[in-house]
């Protein structure tokens, strides 16, 4: 298991573009990302919350921030003091996705997640397929649907992707993830 340590948030959000940088848009395991990143319309929000409501409230600051203009297409809302064990994470995505249905917010905005221990159902902690949602740290992706919609539309087999991912993590490997992680971990 990852130990999440205590770094300033330019580091943190530093090690988050140099992530998804090498293996979001390197590797091409979402192939809307590189226009996004390079539009500078992903924004980065490090949030250091002191318990779970206030990580919650983050989330729906960010929703209303976005309700207000079109120039950040999506943002990832970093935890880096917070979820360090996986399974209080998935707590966490389950309020999280609560949460956006109570506000109204089905239909406007969804989220994805990453998680330095990412581990999905009925696959071995140590499969490559986990590092498609394996990241620096804990965090939620938040994604406009409409733009995600607009981007499917042009997007050939986009059901397809998910599985292109496991299949290009597992020719990587675990061990390659594993020493991208740790370089990109300990870079400022």
């Amino acid at each position: 298991m990852s130990s999440v340590k205590q770094v300033s948030p330019n580091t943190v959000v530093s090690q988050t573009k140099q992530w998804v940088l090498d293996v979001i848009i390197g590797l091409n395991f979402c192939p809307f990302a590189k226009k996004v990143f390079d539009q500078q319309s992903l924004f980065y929000k490090v949030v250091e919350p002191e318990n779970i409501e206030e990580s919650l409230l983050a989330l729906i600051d960010e929703c209303m921030r976005l309700d207000k203009g079109k120039e950040v297409e999506t943002t990832l809302i970093i935890y880096p003091t917070m979820f360090k064990e996986f399974t209080d994470y998935l707590d966490f995505l389950e309020l999280a996705n609560q949460l956006l249905e109570k506000q109204n917010y089905n239909g406007i905005y969804q989220l994805a997640s990453f998680h330095p221990d990412y581990c999905f159902t009925g696959v071995a902690e140590d499969a490559a397929e986990n590092y498609t949602n394996r990241s620096p740290y804990p965090m939620l992706h938040l994604i406009r649907e409409s733009s995600l919609e607009k981007a499917l539309e042009s997007y050939t087999e986009p059901e397809q992707i998910p599985l292109r991912n496991i299949e290009r993590a597992t020719q990587k490997g675990s061990t390659f993830f594993k020493q991208l992680l740790n370089t990109i971990k300990h870079t400022k």
